[in-house]
């Protein structure tokens, strides 16, 4: 295995993990500003407050995306395990 196979190997493993990861990163960012715009306007300082909905919204993004994001590892992994004897010998 040299350099460039390592190197192929990193990115796309990175590339999944920002594909798997980034819908639910970026829901739970805009509900969490959303909410921190809310608690800025109305003057409520409770910390608790911003929990709450960031979760909903997560559960929510997961079980609406959470077929796609399983499919996208589960090829991820199929690929990498298959991969493996090619790198090895």
């Amino acid at each position: 295995m040299d350099a460039q196979q390592v190197l192929t190997a990193g990115q796309q493993g990175l590339t999944t993990l920002l594909m798997v990861s980034g819908p639910v990163l970026g829901v739970v960012l805009v509900v969490g500003l959303v909410v921190s715009v809310f608690q800025a306007a109305t003057q409520i300082n409770e910390a608790t407050l911003s929990f709450v909905p960031k979760i909903v919204a997560a559960f929510a993004v997961l079980a609406f995306a959470g077929p796609w994001m399983i499919a996208t590892l589960v090829e991820y992994l199929q690929r990498t395990l298959q991969a493996l004897p090619a790198a090895v010998g």
